[in-house]
């Protein structure tokens, strides 16, 4: 692996493409817990707020990943901290898979979200740190690219499971659903063992190797990565840093007023990637398709298209970020998920739901359910309605049981319209607020501050992350498909104002140049 990296002409795309691996792992081992919450709902029979634990947890423990990655990463390098990100992956891939309970899924992926925090703030840092300025945006994109690969790779690989264990006897010596969420969750285990020891041959940072005093091989990696000129251009402009609780007085530098223009533009933009609900919509996609009434296998193969169209659209957006900027691409991204959020929030607001006596019948005899009184053939103008007629008639713990086959039997509702807007909304988010946040914060943050500013915003943003994780399953349930949507929609339009009276351009700025720029003396 070394020589072949040493001998390549595209040493710096080759290292910042294994380093953005962590990336893939962190997609996957988000994503692919989408094909597994009908699965385990019903095998644990979870409730509204513990499905949303079993989602939102790994969410939980990367916040406090994140909160810590970057100051340990300023302490320990760069490197250490990916391998241990790497570790984790694994650990968390075996021990979900062989979950007896929801209590030990919810703590095996919590392990699981050590290693997303620590690989989500680390990966994109590495990357900023051995790139030239005029590769920069596309090469810490190259983080974002991997993490669609690995959303996209978790939605293929639930299909195809699903696929196999439906049309197989494979999983029928036990319970299909059983064995087929199991192998969802144990498929990461590989690309997790390769990750790992594929960082064995990667060099450490070399802006943290200056950092730390050692000059020398700092040089040496930099000549490698931007060129001799470059680098000693570069070196000139870092101060060398050799004490080991300087992270500590970077931390209140991070407060400080000069510290005040950078920090707001961070924490706005980090917030607002999140509360606009993309992982509403990657972690609950077969569930949101199931909502307008298609079947299982058609919500896992439209979330599949869900994967694909997040892949086609970063790759746009990396081959546009250091033509046309951060700023261009923010604004036309965060315009077009409005309008994404406010066609779904208009199609479910304009679905109807009239269950007949035939359908009701039917499904209250598959599933053995006696009724305390009949379901009602009543049309229903709101899904929350709805809901609440299959509640009153079957009581909350039945009526959970056929809640999508009553929906599926009973819906009217622009099916293409839909898929139109969740499609939109993933291709405006993958252009985007998607790959371009995690340039943005590799570049605005100073030197002496940069592993502190993007721990504490990835805090923000993981924290932002849990909350709609946490409680999408209740919002449905409670608020209803098209408030949800709609909220989204308008979180959304605020960052688009944010961004179009207050972010400024980065591309083509060395690191040091945007420090001069954007941090007040």
């Amino acid at each position: 692996m070394r020589g072949i990296l040493q001998s390549s002409t595209s040493y710096t795309i080759a290292l910042s493409f294994f380093v953005a691996l962590g990336g893939f792992l962190m997609g996957f081992d988000a994503s692919v817990i989408s094909g597994v919450v009908g699965f385990v709902e019903n095998e644990f029979n979870l409730t509204d707020w513990q499905l949303g634990w079993v989602v939102s947890s790994l969410t939980l423990s990367a916040t406090i990943a994140m909160l810590c990655a970057g100051p340990l990463s300023d302490y320990f390098g760069r490197r250490v901290i990916l391998q241990s990100t790497a570790f984790l992956f694994a650990i968390s891939a075996f021990l979900s898979a062989w979950a007896p309970s929801f209590e030990w899924l919810v703590i095996a992926r919590m392990i699981g979200g050590l290693g997303v925090g620590g690989a989500l703030i680390i990966a994109p840092v590495y990357i900023a740190e051995i790139s030239p300025p005029h590769l920069r945006g596309r090469l810490v994109s190259l983080n974002q690219l991997n993490i669609v690969i690995g959303i996209s790779l978790a939605f293929f690989s639930n299909y195809l499971i699903l696929g196999y264990a439906d049309n197989t006897t494979k999983f029928s010596t036990f319970d299909i659903n059983f064995s087929a969420w199991r192998v969802m969750l144990a498929v990461e285990f590989i690309p997790a063992l390769f990750y790992f020891i594929v960082l064995f041959y990667i060099p450490e940072s070399p802006r943290w190797l200056a950092l730390k005093g050692d000059l020398e091989q700092a040089r040496q990696i930099l000549e490698k990565t931007t060129g001799k000129e470059a680098s000693t251009h570069d070196l000139a402009d870092i101060q060398p840093w050799q004490n080991p609780f300087a992270w500590i007085a970077n931390w209140k530098k991070l407060f400080s007023p000069s510290m005040r223009k950078v920090l707001m533009i961070g924490i706005v933009i980090g917030i607002t990637q999140q509360a606009t609900g993309i992982n509403a919509v990657f972690f609950y996609a077969p569930m949101i398709f199931e909502q307008t009434g298609v079947s299982t296998n058609s919500a896992f193969l439209q979330a599949v298209a869900v994967g694909v169209v997040n892949l086609v659209f970063t790759i746009i957006a990396i081959a546009l970020i250091d033509r046309l900027g951060r700023r261009i691409l923010l604004n036309v991204g965060l315009a077009g998920i409005v309008i994404s959020m406010f066609v779904l929030s208009y199609g479910f607001y304009s679905a109807s739901y009239q269950l007949s006596e035939k359908s009701a019948a039917e499904i209250t005899e598959q599933f053995k359910l006696p009724l305390d009184k009949p379901l009602s053939n009543e049309k229903f103008e709101s899904d929350l309605d709805f809901k609440s007629m299959l509640n009153n008639s079957l009581g909350k713990e039945d009526a959970k049981k056929i809640q999508r086959d009553a929906i599926n039997a009973s819906i009217n509702i622009n099916t293409t319209l839909i898929l139109f807007g969740i499609l939109g909304f993933v291709a405006c988010f993958a252009v985007s607020l998607g790959p371009v946040m995690w340039v943005l914060l590799s570049e605005i943050f100073p030197n002496h501050s940069r592993g502190a500013a993007i721990s504490l915003v990835g805090l923000l943003n993981s924290s932002a992350s849990f909350g709609v994780q946490l409680v999408f399953p209740w919002q449905l349930n409670s608020l209803g498909n098209a408030t949800a949507f709609l909220i989204f929609g308008s979180v959304a339009l605020i960052g688009l104002v944010f961004v179009f009276f207050k972010l400024p351009e980065t591309k083509n700025k060395s690191l040091e140049q945007l420090e001069k720029q954007l941090v007040q003396s």
